[in-house]
């Protein structure tokens, strides 16, 4: 696969990021153990998660709905306050990031990320709390993703304000969100049997998506933020069924056959310094080889997962363009 050449280009950090970053990389190559399974105990040290909130800051309160006890599967609603009563809001349903294997919807980067999209764009945000890998394996992630879409589909009325627009649906994620969203959004196209939720829209960011082969960007940035090969090629290991290859449909998008479904309009995010980012290009351009509207949106200076940390202006500029995507999305379908 070909890639930009980045060697004459230099991943500039500012100091409280590089800080953060070094954190999220001890907090998880620590707790990964050598017979793959994942220290829990060392990780809640270091989890710090916030509680939902039901009075509003900066206009935003947060609930939390168990959806199964007996698999922890739950969601958090984000409410927006400044809206009118009168407004339809949209739905975004959003799947975090972690390879997988680690972070959670209460944890503070994804509490604060979707407090920024319910407020900025604004939808009611429903982040969900799928099972991790690898005490849980494919495709326990998309079926808890599913459950909660359906959950949502039987029990709107009793969870989500009169003013939320489940006919203005969004799936949102981003790394390995990006991937149970993609999933997710296929076995809602294939089995059409919810008439509340109409998927409008897809929001990819930066997806983790991968193959047997190497790409040429994971060969050439080495020693980027938070993701690597052995990183990458460790939580497909704990994620993926037990004997499978990074060629499973799971990680490989092209391995599906999605020309006949009514797979929703794309905002494929990219960045620069991503060594995934050839298998996200991959992912946008097998989107369009399918018949799907799919957009590319590039941060050619920015690094994987950039857009949880709020002190960078990209970061500002990224919500902003996703803004108008739901934008966009929603005139469309109101006409």
């Amino acid at each position: 696969m070909a890639t930009d050449d980045n060697k004459q280009k230099k991943l500039t950090i500012p100091f409280k990021t590089r800080i953060a970053i070094a954190f999220l990389n001890t907090f998880t190559d620590n707790a990964q153990r050598s017979d793959g399974s994942i220290n829990r105990r060392f990780l809640r040290l270091f989890d710090f998660r916030a509680p939902p909130n039901p009075k509003p800051v900066n206009s935003v309160s947060t609930s939390d709905f168990v959806v199964d006890p007996s698999r922890d599967l739950w969601f958090r609603l984000f409410t927006p306050h400044a809206v009118s009563a009168g407004d339809r809001v949209p739905v975004v349903i959003f799947f975090h990031g972690g390879g997988f294997a680690f972070l959670s919807p209460n944890a503070h980067p994804y509490d604060g990320v979707c407090r920024r999209f319910a407020r900025k764009l604004p939808a009611y945000v429903v982040s969900v709390n799928y099972r991790l890998a690898p005490e849980h394996r494919y495709p326990a992630q998309y079926d808890d993703g599913y459950d909660v879409v359906r959950f949502l589909e039987e029990n709107r009325g009793e969870v989500l304000p009169a003013n939320a627009d489940l006919s203005r649906c969004f799936f949102a994620g981003d790394s390995a969100g990006g991937n149970i969203a993609h999933n997710v959004a296929i076995r809602v196209c294939r089995e059409r049997c919810f008439p509340a939720v109409k998927l409008v829209g897809m929001i990819s960011i930066q997806p983790f998506f991968g193959g047997e082969e190497r790409t040429e960007a994971e060969k050439s940035l080495v020693g980027m933020p938070l993701v690597s090969p052995e990183r990458t090629d460790w939580c497909w290991r704990a994620m993926l069924p037990e004997g499978a290859n990074r060629d499973h449909e799971a990680a490989k998008p092209s391995a599906v056959d999605i020309s006949g479904l009514d797979y929703p309009d794309t905002m494929v995010v990219v960045a620069g310094f991503d060594p995934l980012k050839d298998w996200q290009r991959s992912y946008f351009e097998w989107l369009k080889l399918s018949g799907k509207r799919a957009t590319l949106v590039e941060y050619p200076n920015m690094f994987h997962a950039f857009y949880i940390f709020p002190e960078l202006p990209e970061a500002g500029q990224l919500i902003q363009q996703i803004k108008d995507f739901v934008e966009e999305r929603v005139a469309s379908n109101s006409t």
